[in-house]
């Protein structure tokens, strides 16, 4: 919540914006999310289709995931779905997933996990601007940047 103040100078809080990736798969939305839970930890809810009624007809599409959210204590919100086969699906492009901070070891922790099965596209090491920084596609094929900010 963001504090404002009211024309009579009374303080209240307007609740805050929030910007979230909502990640899209072919068919396998619980797989990943399940695994972005074992990299960031939280809570993960999980719809199918299935879950609502009339939203498929075709019965192998019922337990594909309409929508998922992992919510951490760290204030990460990642979502995503299936993407029904009566649906266009492209792989990701054009946009990075990018997450930072002050921990070292847990930046690490996350850099291990994300790269483990991926394609490391520059190695977590020491940038020109100082901190740690690295980039990679997880197994999932989403890219993500980590960054250890720079000492001050």
């Amino acid at each position: 919540m963001v504090p404002v103040a009211d024309v009579g100078g009374r303080r209240d809080t307007l609740p805050m914006s929030n910007l979230s990736p909502y990640l899209a798969f072919r068919s396998n939305a619980r797989e990943a999310m399940e695994f972005y839970q074992s990299v960031f930890g939280g809570e993960l809810y999980v719809s199918t289709f299935g879950d609502i009624p009339h939203m498929t007809d075709d019965p192998a599409e019922r337990d594909l995931v309409m929508h998922a959210q992992l919510t951490t204590s760290e204030g990460f919100a990642i979502m995503g779905s299936d993407t029904p086969a009566r649906n266009e699906y492209r792989e990701p492009a054009g946009v990075s997933l990018s997450v930072n901070g002050d921990d070292a070891e847990v930046l690490q922790r996350y850099w291990d996990a994300l790269s483990a099965e991926g394609t490391v596209t520059m190695p977590y090491d020491t940038p020109p601007w100082g901190g740690r920084f690295g980039m990679v596609v997880d197994k999932y094929g989403f890219p993500w940047m980590v960054s250890l900010n720079a000492v001050r």
